[in-house]
């Protein structure tokens, strides 16, 4: 029965695999229709967006009735709650890489207000964040997901870079930049929301890994890193 109950939790950590992989490509295939103004290539990422959102409804379902008929306790359990909160975040995840593509056909007609340097930076962090996460959760990695979250100021701080530039250096100086500049700055939003939805499976995962809650309690990473040195 437990060889059994294994095997399920393993096909089920599959399906986040398949899940976290798909969505990091959306990430990736949003941006380069981003660069290139491609609308093609972003309409390609929207569509795409079904698969990931049926693998959702597949790994929710398949978590409720190994719930229900398990009745997992200790780590299996916390595995199982914790896939169920990744399961929503790499949906949210896959949907901000949507919300980058419908901005690539409002600026897709015209020139860029301004060539793109920190959000590709930020794009960049966004994949490599997602990644690592997953990677923490999958090899109960606490010492990776605690990189993760320490990585989320960094993404604020280039989304606030892209913010105030476009505001301060062209929508204040030239107002009729502003439909050109607002989907950058939205843009620059999304990517930053990717970074914060990996910060919370990243929180999941250590307390999957330790029962820990380290969610609106930095100051228990700053002790555990001071432990460690």
């Amino acid at each position: 029965m437990q060889r059994h109950f294994d095997q399920e939790l393993k096909t089920l950590k599959e399906k986040l695999l398949k899940m976290a992989a798909l969505t990091e490509g959306a990430i990736r295939l949003s941006i380069e229709a981003l660069k290139n103004k491609d609308k093609e290539l972003a309409k390609g990422v929207i569509k795409a967006d079904s698969e990931i959102d049926k693998i959702e409804l597949e790994i929710e379902e398949k978590s409720i009735e190994l719930l229900a008929t398990r009745q997992p306790v200790a780590i299996d359990l916390r595995f199982l709650t914790t896939g169920m909160k990744i399961n929503s975040e790499l949906e949210r995840i896959a949907d901000l890489a949507v919300n980058v593509c419908q901005r690539v056909f409002q600026i897709a007609d015209q020139p860029l207000v301004k060539p793109l340097i920190d959000i590709p930076k930020l794009a960049d962090l966004a994949r490599q964040m997602v990644k690592e996460t997953i990677d923490a959760f999958v090899n109960k990695d606490k010492a990776l997901a605690k990189k993760v979250i320490l990585s989320d100021s960094q993404a604020d701080k280039l989304r606030n870079a892209v913010y105030y530039e476009l505001v301060d250096d062209y929508i204040v100086k030239d107002g009729s930049c502003g439909p050109r500049a607002v989907p950058l700055i939205l843009i620059s939003r999304h990517l930053e929301r990717i970074c914060d939805h990996a910060t919370y499976i990243a929180e999941d995962t250590i307390y999957m890994i330790d029962a820990k809650i380290v969610k609106h309690h930095p100051e228990k990473l700053k002790n555990n890193k001071e432990n460690q040195q």
